[in-house]
């Protein structure tokens, strides 16, 4: 009987750490809505007749600048105030620039708002991913960051929901959006200080310090994980861009809006429904042989939807479902399997380094995708997603071949990776 009582205790406190991050992921759910909830404002703000088109794409564009501001600028701060007075900081300055959306209608000021916005959730998501990965341990890192993946996919969704309860022409948009980051900001006085982090063992700290220590570029994460890297840039072609190339390819092949929406609505639910399972599988089983199932079922579903899509509007849902179960959740196998090699004091470093690289393929992809779509078909879309799962597929293969490269962090918890 003991054993039978134990269990349901031992689950508890295994559990634990994963509780004590929900006052944080409740933090960056209620940014991320008000963030996700901004975005379409905007947007819809802009399409108002009157709006010169340079004066579209020039707001648009502030967010993505913004965002890579705020991959370099991370680090440095994170090192100097640490990853709970940064996290403040960058609520705060996120609530300033939602509210600037309520003062005034001017286009050079709604620039400056919306690259404020990008450079203060790129710094969130840096300073979230490092203090995820240096308060995880090796046999729950993948679960605590599904958790915090599933936050993030749940915000951008309840951002639309608000959106839509408020109403789309509603005069009070703006106010709600920069109200649900000030929560984010309060949420500090309600839910307290973070968990503490662990205390590096005395072997880690007696590792040689060279001038360049606290550095960690994109050479040296290729050399110690090279199917982090090219995952990393996969899921910033796939992740973000494809809720923006969807409607595009729904409207070229004859569906309606509203099944245009459906569609789009079924990849974030089918992301947002795997990331768990991922999680817990990407737990128990060689990271390395997930993302290359990852990558081939990608290739596989791109190829699936090119050829048989247009056949059926069940077979396109369900086909289209797959694929975001599978795209969507790359990111965060490819995130654990790069930090359980990594020194900790590395974390920060390479989170924004990685974040960096995943900003560049999200600038880069709807560029080329949409202009390829014009000039030849539709199902050019499909072939630049499943280009980066070919990538990630092939680079998982070269990560099993050789032999792993041991770092401290590994050679002190004697996991493999």
């Amino acid at each position: 009987m003991r054993p039978l009582l134990s269990s349901p205790a031992r689950i508890w406190r295994q559990a634990e750490r994963s509780r004590a991050i929900l006052p944080i992921m409740i933090r960056i759910c209620l940014a991320g809505t008000g963030s996700a909830m901004l975005t379409t404002a905007v947007s819809l703000a802009l399409s108002r007749p009157g709006v010169e088109p340079y004066v579209v794409q020039m707001v648009l564009t502030a967010y993505p600048i913004g965002f890579l501001i705020g991959c370099l600028l991370s680090r440095p701060i994170v090192s100097r105030l640490g990853h709970e007075r940064t996290f403040m900081l960058i609520t705060l300055v996120a609530t300033l620039a939602a509210s600037g959306f309520t003062l005034t209608d001017r286009m050079p000021a709604w620039f400056c708002f919306r690259l404020l916005g990008g450079l203060a959730m790129s710094s969130m998501f840096i300073v979230c991913e490092s203090w995820i990965n240096l308060y995880a341990e090796q046999h729950n890192r993948g679960t605590l960051f599904s958790i915090y993946m599933l936050t993030t996919a749940v915000a951008v969704l309840f951002g639309q929901l608000l959106l839509a309860a408020v109403g789309p022409h509603s005069p009070h948009l703006f106010t709600i959006g920069a109200a649900t980051v000030l929560l984010a900001f309060l949420g500090k006085f309600a839910f307290g200080g973070w968990p503490a982090l662990p205390v590096p063992q005395p072997e880690l700290m007696t590792t040689a310090m060279s001038p360049r220590s606290d550095r960690y570029g994109l050479a040296q994460l290729f050399r110690l994980a090279p199917v982090t890297v090219v995952s990393i840039f996969q899921a910033g072609i796939t992740n973000m861009n494809i809720f923006v190339l969807t409607p595009l390819y729904g409207a070229m092949i004859g569906l309606s809006a509203a099944a245009t929406v459906g569609l789009v609505t079924t990849i974030s639910i089918a992301g947002m429904l795997a990331q768990t399972p991922v999680g817990w599988l990407s737990d128990r089983f060689d990271r390395r042989v997930m993302l290359l199932v990852q990558g081939v079922l990608s290739v596989t579903l791109c190829a699936s939807i090119a050829w048989l899509g247009n056949s059926s509007k069940p077979l396109l849902f369900l086909l289209f479902f797959l694929y975001g179960a599978t795209a969507l959740t790359v990111y965060p196998v490819a995130i654990a399997f790069a930090n359980s090699q990594l020194h900790s004091r590395h974390m920060v470093a390479a989170s924004g380094t990685l974040l960096l690289l995943y900003s560049v393929g999200n600038i880069l992809t709807p560029g080329l995708a949409s202009g390829l779509m014009e000039r030849t078909a539709p199902q050019a879309m499909l072939f630049v997603l499943g280009g980066g799962g070919i990538l990630v597929a092939i680079a998982a293969c070269v990560n099993l071949m050789r032999p792993p490269l041991k770092t401290a962090v590994v050679r002190m918890t004697g996991a493999d990776p």
